[in-house]
């Protein structure tokens, strides 16, 4: 079954861009495209899509708004956000909030379309130079460590989340089943006391756990 998806997009020619690119793509079907956030609730409701591609900065309700609205109604659905912005503040905010990707608008088209097949199969897709942003940030000697006590093999699994793999990428990568990996997953949800994957991505980057 293809992979049921929406667009929130204010520019109106990178929007039918957009749109004709996912139209003719086998594996995604285009629920609608939007310009903004206002109305996101009642929209999601009718469509129940399974992803969601977000611009940040747009008219009424921003993107931003849109995850918070998002989260309200479902941790399920995810969120991959594409926009202009590549500054540390604008990623975390949107990490912080829920999503569960971020994308630079400079993504050739084929990366895009990847991007929305890895984040449904639980991958934490990010463009290079943002995914270099986030290294950089858990480097900074100013961060404060925690110790949450994760096993050798709890910090590679959750390090392979942050690099945006999916579960059987990382069963691929070290070398176990997905139901290992799956099983590694719950532990580091419970040792984080977190109960979701970005939360668990977004607390690893910020407090600098691996």
């Amino acid at each position: 079954m293809p992979i049921k998806l929406m667009l929130f997009e204010d520019n109106e020619k990178l929007r039918s861009g957009l749109s004709f690119l996912l139209e003719s793509t086998p594996d995604v079907e285009l629920l609608g495209a939007y310009e903004n956030c206002q109305d996101i609730d009642n929209q999601i409701q009718m469509h129940r899509p399974e992803v969601i591609l977000m611009d940040i900065d747009m008219p009424i309700a921003n993107g931003f708004v849109g995850i918070q609205a998002v989260r309200k109604y479902s941790k399920d659905i995810q969120i991959v956000m594409l926009t202009v912005f590549d500054s540390k503040e604008y990623i975390f905010e949107a990490l912080q909030l829920g999503a569960n990707g971020y994308l630079l608008k400079s993504t050739p088209p084929g990366q895009i379309v990847d991007a929305i097949l890895n984040v449904h199969q639980g991958g934490v897709p990010m463009t290079a130079s943002i995914a270099r942003k986030v290294l950089e940030f858990m480097s900074a000697k100013d961060v404060q460590m925690h110790d949450y006590q994760l096993t050798k093999r709890e910090k590679e699994v959750l390090e392979n989340l942050v690099k945006g793999l999916s579960y059987k990428m990382i069963a691929g990568q070290i070398g176990t089943g997905i139901d290992t990996v799956r099983a590694h997953i719950k532990h580091i949800y419970e040792k984080l006391h977190v109960h979701s994957q970005t939360e668990a991505v977004a607390k690893a980057i910020l407090e600098k756990i691996i």
